[in-house]
C-alpha cells in the first residue's frame, strides 16, 4: 500500500512556482487571498552565520533573528491591507548556546520571547523541542503568545500534555484558517527516550483526517503544520483529503518552489533561519485556486537599531562572554560525511574514548551537527558541533560482540547507510560476491581477541537507541555526568593544534 502511495506521489508532484487551478471552485463562493510566511528548524540560530555553500572568501553572512524580523516587518508593511500568517514548523531549540540560557525561569526561553516579538501566529512542536525536558517544553508553550500545535503528541492518558492544542482556527479578514499541528511518527527514534517517558505519538494521517472532517464546515482553508519531513508530507497529502496546504519541517528540505501533491501545496524552508518562506494563496469554496511560493534568503544587511535588535544583541553578548573562548587551532577543516568515516567523526570519537579511558568509542554520525573550517576553534564551535545534553557512558563488550558490530557496520557501508563513527578500532575488509568480508580487526593496535572484554564509550543517546546503532543491548552501563561537549572541550584544550586528517580506520582493501 505504501509503495502505491509513493508511486502516486511521484506522479502528482508538480514543480511550478505558480499554479492557477481551474475547475475546482464555484463562481458563487467568496474569493479569499492570504500570504503565509513560514520558518522551520530554526535550531536556536538567532545569530547570522557564514553561507558555507557560497564559493570563495569571505563568505556572506545569512540568517539570524534580526534579519528575520526585518523581512517579516517589511512584508507586513508592504501588504498592510492583506491577510498574513506567520507559522513555524518546530525544532526551535538545540543548535546554539542560547538554548541553554535561562530566560524568566525557562531554559532557552529567549528564543520564544523573540518569536513573540516577531509576531508568530502558531508553531508546531518538533522533536528537538523535547531535548531538554518535558517540563521545559511546557514552559516554552506557556511563554509563547501564539498557539502550540501538536495533535498527535499525547501523554499516556491521551491528554495534550504540553499546553498543545490539536488545531486552531484563526480569522484573517473574512477567511477562517484552520491550522493542525503534527509531529513525526518516528519521534522515539530521533529523540533521547529519557525525555519521552509517558509520551506517545498517534498516527499522523489518522489524526489529521479526523480533525479535517471535524472542522471542514467551520473553515475556508486548512493548513497542516507538520514536523515529519518532506517525503512523509507527500505521503500524508496523497493518503488524506481536505487539507489545502502543508507547511513542513524536520527534513531541512529547501523547497525553492512548493510541491503540489493530490491538490495539496507543500512548503519547507530548509533550516537554521537561512530562509523565510512566502506562500501567496487565493482560495474559494475551500479550494486553492492559485498559489505562488518561494524562499526569501535572509542575507544580512545593516539595519537601524531598535528594541528588538537590542534584545538580540543582549543575548549575543551573553553567548560571546560564555562561549567565545578560543581553545585551539584547526589546521584542516572538519567535514561530515554521511557515507562513512569523517575527520570530524574521528575527532569526536577520539575525544569520547580518551575522556572515558576506554578501549573503543562509538558515536552516531547524526549527532555531529556542524562542519568547521580551518582556523580558530572556539567553545561555541564545539557547542554547535555537539549541542545536545548527551552524557558519556561506558560498558564492556566481548571481542566477539565487537566483531559482530563491525560486520553490521560494514553491511551498512555496502548498503550506503552507515550511521556511526569510531575510535580505537581499525579494520581491513574486502568484498566477496558483493558482501563485506573482514580480514583483520585491531583494538588499540592489537589484534582483536573474541573472548576478551573491552571497554566501550558511547553517549546516552546511543544507549537509548542501542539496537539501531549497536545491534545489541549493553549491560551494566556506567552513566557519567560528563557531557559529550565537555569531552570535546577537554581534548581541544589538551591538544591545542589539531590536524584533522581522516585516518581510514575501517578501510576496504583489494
Amino acid at each position: 500500500m505504501m509503495n502505491n502511495i509513493r508511486k502516486a506521489v511521484s506522479i502528482l508532484v508538480l514543480g511550478s512556482a505558480m499554479l492557477a487551478i481551474s475547475g475546482t471552485s464555484s463562481c458563487t463562493g467568496q474569493t479569499h487571498s492570504i500570504t503565509i510566511l513560514h520558518t522551520n528548524d530554526l535550531h536556536a540560530s538567532f545569530l547570522p552565520h557564514e553561507a558555507f555553500w557560497i564559493p570563495g572568501e569571505p563568505k556572506p553572512l545569512v540568517g539570524g533573528f534580526k534579519e528575520l524580523w526585518w523581512a517579516v516587518d517589511s512584508i507586513r508593511r508592504a501588504k498592510a491591507e492583506s491577510a498574513i500568517l506567520l507559522l513555524d514548523g518546530g525544532d526551535v531549540m538545540t543548535g546554539s548556546p542560547i538554548s541553554e540560557m535561562d530566560y524568566n525561569g525557562s531554559t532557552g526561553g529567549a528564543m520564544f520571547e523573540m518569536m513573540n516579538r516577531i509576531g508568530y501566529d502558531a508553531w508546531a512542536v518538533g522533536n528537538h523541542d523535547l531535548d531538554i525536558s518535558q517540563e521545559n517544553l511546557r514552559q516554552h508553550a506557556a511563554m509563547a503568545k501564539f498557539p502550540t500545535l501538536s495533535a498527535n503528541l499525547r501523554d499516556s492518558l491521551d491528554g495534550l500534555a504540553f499546553h498543545n492544542q490539536e488545531y486552531v482556527i484563526l480569522k484573517k479578514d473574512d477567511a477562517r484558517i484552520g491550522i493542525i499541528g503534527l509531529i513525526t511518527k518516528d519521534l522515539f527514534t530521533v529523540t533521547n527516550t529519557n525525555n519521552l517517558k509517558g509520551v506517545k505519538v498517534l498516527p499522523p494521517a489518522d489524526v489529521m483526517q479526523r480533525i479535517v472532517d471535524k472542522i471542514a464546515g467551520e473553515t475556508d482553508l486548512i493548513v497542516a503544520l507538520t514536523h515529519e519531513g518532506a517525503d512523509d508530507d507527500s505521503v500524508l497529502a496523497a493518503s488524506t483529503h481536505g487539507v489545502n496546504v502543508i507547511i513542513g519541517a524536520h527534513s531541512h528540505t529547501r523547497l525553492k518552489v512548493p510541491k503540489y501533491v493530490n491538490g495539496v501545496v507543500i512548503c519547507q524552508t530548509g533550516s537554521n533561519c537561512e530562509n523565510l518562506g512566502e506562500l501567496e494563496l487565493t482560495f474559494e469554496n475551500r479550494k486553492v485556486t492559485r498559489y505562488n511560493g518561494k524562499l526569501l534568503p535572509l542575507w544580512v544587511h545593516n539595519h537601524p537599531e531598535n528594541a528588538f535588535t537590542k534584545f538580540v544583541d543582549e543575548y549575543k553578548s551573553k553567548v560571546d562572554q560564555d562561549y567565545g573562548e578560543v581553545l585551539g587551532t584547526l589546521t584542516l577543516g572538519w567535514k561530515r560525511d554521511a557515507k562513512g568515516e569523517s575527520n570530524i567523526g574521528d575527532f569526536v570519537a577520539d575525544a569520547m574514548r580518551e575522556a572515558a579511558n576506554a578501549d573503543i568509542a562509538i558515536t552516531n554520525s547524526s549527532g555531529i551537527r556542524k562542519d568547521l573550517p580551518a582556523g580558530k576553534i572556539r567553545k561555541v564551535d564545539l557547542f554547535e558541533i555537539a549541542p545536545f545534553r548527551n552524557v558519556l557512558c561506558t560498558f564492556t563488550l566481548t571481542g566477539g560482540e565487537i566483531r559482530g558490530f563491525v560486520q553490521r557496520y560494514l553491511n551498512a557501508v555496502v548498503d550506503g547507510k552507515p550511521s556511526t563513527q569510531h575510535a580505537g578500532i581499525t579494520c581491513r575488509w574486502k568484498r566477496a560476491d558483493g558482501k563485506p568480508v573482514i580480514e583483520k580487526i585491531t583494538v588499540g593496535g592489537k589484534e582483536l581477541q573474541d573472548d576478551r572484554s573491552y571497554s566501550c564509550a558511547v553517549s546516552d543517546f546511543v544507549i537509548n537507541q542501542a539496537d539501531k546503532y549497536l545491534g545489541l543491548t549493553p549491560a551494566n552501563i556506567d552513566f557519567s555526568t560528563m557531557t559529550i561537549l565537555q569531552t570535546l572541550v577537554a581534548k581541544v584544550r589538551k591538544d591545542k593544534i589539531l590536524s584533522a586528517q581522516i585516518e581510514h580506520r575501517i578501510q576496504e582493501v583489494q
